[in-house]
């Protein structure tokens, strides 16, 4: 079985096309879109860095999880090294986003634009 391959590299949605969309759908200036988008996403890291949980209704939760000290092993090498404890900050798509992903939600152009 053959798989048609375009680029093995995933396009990613940066903030500037955000800005950008936001400049172009909503007719905020390009200063604007691109503060909106950067105080968007500075909110959302200091309340992840203060502990606060993020939830975005209809797209999913930013969590910050404890991971706890465990060992750990150098792959080259087989030493054993010790992973200290740290925090990680975790997404979890919404019900409604995942049903979008697999295509079982209602889209729209606009959506399958972005």
């Amino acid at each position: 079985m053959a798989f048609a391959v375009e680029s093995l590299e995933t396009p990613a949605l940066t903030k500037a096309q955000l800005a950008e969309l936001l400049f172009e759908q909503i007719g905020l200036n390009k200063r604007e879109s691109k503060d909106m988008v950067d105080a968007f996403f500075d909110l959302i890291a200091d309340s992840l860095v203060d502990g606060r949980d993020v939830k975005i209704s209809g797209f999913g939760n930013f969590q910050i999880r404890t991971k706890a000290p465990r060992p750990g092993r150098n792959p080259r090498t087989g030493e054993l090294i010790p992973i200290e404890a740290r925090r990680v900050a975790t997404f979890h798509a919404s019900h409604k986003l995942k049903d979008q992903i697999q295509g079982d939600g209602p889209t729209t152009e606009k959506s399958t634009q972005v």
